[in-house]
């Protein structure tokens, strides 16, 4: 399972989802294990093709870490915070990530 690691320690990203600044570029990164990894690459295009329908959105794309490195990047861009918020609060994006 993806472990979050917040970037900001004083700003997490529920006070940046708390904003209304666009346009935003939303960076996070997480932690996978070696035996996990293969289900990120297979559930990635499904929750990416889920976001890029929604309003507001207009690009993401993944990183991983090079030399068996388990640290992975997404790196999107919305329109504003409030699209970003819906989209990530949306019902079936949710289930996916508790999936």
């Amino acid at each position: 399972m993806p472990t979050l690691k917040e970037l900001d320690a004083t700003v997490t990203l529920a006070d940046q989802m708390d904003t209304t600044d666009s346009p935003i570029v939303l960076v996070n990164l997480f932690e996978v294990q070696p035996e996990d990894e293969k289900a990120l690459r297979d559930a990635w295009p499904q929750d990416a093709a889920l976001m890029q329908v929604q309003p507001g959105y207009i690009s993401t794309q993944l990183h991983k870490g090079i030399a068996g490195s388990g640290t992975w990047m997404n790196h999107a861009i919305w329109q504003d915070v409030d699209s970003f918020r819906k989209a990530f609060t949306n019902p079936a994006f949710q289930s996916r990530l508790a999936a």
